[in-house]
């Protein structure tokens, strides 16, 4: 098993910055998880269903969203077993919960969630 807790979720203006954390425990998981799994993030905004958002795959070739491609980057840390969201030029749009996912031998794992909230 690995449990998925997102973090760093906020309250920012348009234009503004978040960087969000997921980090990944548990007996199933490693150190170097995020490096040798395809890793996502998606979004789930009131009213509307879950949209995939980002994705990274082993040595490094990521992929993302049209809408965010150019302010968003997804990233991870072996060392402490942790991927990265980092989120610029944050637009009204962009308001939504946000999951990480990873997928371990074919199985999906998910956490519950961190907020961003973007004002206009």
């Amino acid at each position: 098993q690995v449990q998925l807790v997102e973090s760093g979720g906020g309250l920012v203006q348009t234009g503004g910055s978040l960087r969000l954390s997921c980090g990944a425990s548990g007996t199933a998981s490693s150190s170097n998880v995020f490096s040798v799994n395809t890793a996502k993030w998606f979004r789930q905004a009131p009213g509307k269903q879950r949209e995939w958002v980002a994705l990274m795959t082993p040595h490094g070739p990521t992929n993302y969203r049209e809408s965010v491609r150019g302010r968003f980057t997804i990233s991870a840390d072996s060392t402490s077993n942790t991927m990265y969201l980092e989120m610029n030029n944050l637009k009204p749009e962009d308001t939504a919960v946000y999951y990480c996912n990873i997928e371990i031998h074919m199985k999906p794992y998910w956490g519950p969630g961190t907020q961003v909230s973007v004002s206009s």
